[in-house]
């Protein structure tokens, strides 16, 4: 696993959003009502595509989570991603142009090619941007209806950049939520993916979770950038189960997780119930959140 430091600018981030900072405190238990996309009937197993940076994989990797959650509850999925470090949406896609205009291109039987597809903005972009974010999902999406025009789209709501012990950790995350909830409503046929609220939850002890470990963020890990370690990623793949079948996955004993946050430290299949803190905890915070 190449653990890159992920320079975004964050200072500079901070200074041009000070200002569009919410002023009240959200959370979870105020959430817009956001109607959940419906996906087109697939013939066969259904395809997912994952569009991301860093927080779709680095220590974590969600589409081999959410892979290993489907095939343990013989849940037929075929899983592609479109993945690059440390950028946003529109580089993304300049970064897979090829490939991404080739699977673009494809039909299925159905009339879809993907079924469902998770899109994460970088956060500077979401968080500072919003109308850059509207405009690369816009984007995307457009390019990904071409030849699968019913897919379901989910938006994936970022957390907030600054550790939970810092002040304006809520006033990030108010804003940030405050985004992509506006953006999931300007797209057709979307939901949102509740990340930043699910994590939010663990850090004020949902359930009983407790996200310090040996006092060291159980969650979370970064200088630069904040990445999900094994509890998050777990609680991510999670609430992406429950978020597009609706109901609670059956767990695997084994999952890809994470041995380390070293250079050299890689993902490798692991016991769940020696890697994960708090199993239950996380599990019915992430089916709250869905």
């Amino acid at each position: 696993m190449k653990k890159h430091i992920l320079l975004f600018g964050f200072a500079a981030l901070f200074l041009s959003s000070c200002n569009k900072k919410s002023e009240t405190a959200e959370t979870s238990s105020t959430t817009e009502a956001i109607a959940h996309p419906k996906a087109p009937k697939a013939q066969g197993a259904p395809r997912i595509l994952f569009i991301g940076n860093s927080h779709t994989e680095y220590f974590v990797s969600a589409p081999t989570l959410f892979a290993e959650f489907c095939k343990a509850n013989s849940q037929l999925m075929n899983v592609d991603q479109m993945v690059t470090m440390g950028v946003s949406i529109d580089k993304i896609y300049a970064d897979h142009k090829v490939e991404a205009e080739q699977n673009f291109a494809k039909k299925d039987a159905d009339g879809n090619y993907y079924d469902y597809v998770v899109i994460q903005e970088s956060t500077p972009v979401a968080l500072a941007e919003p109308e850059k974010y509207e405009a690369n999902v816009k984007m995307i999406t457009e390019k990904i209806r071409k030849n699968s025009p019913d897919v379901a789209i989910y938006i994936y709501e970022g957390m907030s950049p600054l550790a939970f012990t810092d002040p304006e950790y809520k006033d990030y995350f108010n804003e940030l939520r405050k985004n992509t909830v506006a953006v999931t409503k300007e797209t057709k046929n979307s939901g949102m993916l509740r990340v930043g609220d699910a994590i939010n939850d663990a850090y004020n002890g949902k359930n009983g979770y407790k996200y310090l470990v040996a006092n060291k963020d159980n969650l979370r890990f970064g200088e630069n950038t904040l990445h999900l370690l094994n509890d998050g990623g777990f609680m991510q793949a999670v609430l992406l189960y429950a978020t597009i079948f609706d109901k609670k996955p059956t767990l695997p004993k084994e999952l890809t997780l994470s041995t380390g946050t070293d250079d050299n430290d890689e993902m490798k299949k692991q016991e769940v119930s020696k890697t994960i803190s708090n199993v239950k905890a996380l599990e019915e915070i992430a089916f709250s959140n869905r």
